[in-house]
């Protein structure tokens, strides 16, 4: 049985998302490939600012297409006003329709990320009032996030509805 490193959690806020279209690079992972996901990350950084339509300096990771076997599309991205300009043969985009979330804030390294998911996921979700919904999950990381100095803020924002 996989040992669970404790983290620390606070209790989510809810909030009613708006719609977004977030434009970025895009990967397929499994639970087992996830590890890869900073490598987009990097890989993706010198876009910010050169994509056309960014609206601010928000970005973005983006967990859709679920496939029920534990794969999944991430894009790493910004939100975009528009598609006309955007170059479709660098970039991937998705919409992000207007829904309920529970946003859950990590706090420390990214390393510990996986942490705080499995807390989420694992802990929270199942002893809620709430069930997921099949639809993507959003990581934001304000304007001022940087990983190598732990400052700004990530969010996690996972769809959900309430249970019948």
């Amino acid at each position: 049985m996989d040992e669970q490193k404790r983290v620390e959690v606070a209790e989510p806020r809810f909030e009613h998302g708006h719609f977004l279209l977030i434009a970025g690079l895009r990967g397929r992972f499994t639970q087992d490939t996830a590890k890869d996901i900073p490598a987009l990350w990097e890989k993706f950084l010198p876009h910010l600012g050169k994509i056309q339509g960014q609206k601010n300096e928000v970005t973005y990771g983006v967990c859709s297409n679920f496939d029920g076997k534990g794969g999944f599309d991430y894009i790493a991205g910004v939100e975009i006003s528009k598609l006309d300009d955007l170059d479709q043969k660098v970039y991937q985009w998705v919409e992000v329709l207007p829904r309920q979330y529970a946003v859950f804030e990590h706090s420390g390294p990214l390393d510990q990320l996986p942490q705080t998911l499995q807390y989420i996921y694992k802990t929270w979700l199942p002893s809620s009032h709430y069930v997921e919904l099949n639809a993507p999950e959003l990581e934001r990381y304000s304007a001022d996030f940087n990983p190598k100095l732990h400052t700004g803020k990530l969010e996690i924002c996972v769809p959900v509805d309430s249970k019948a």
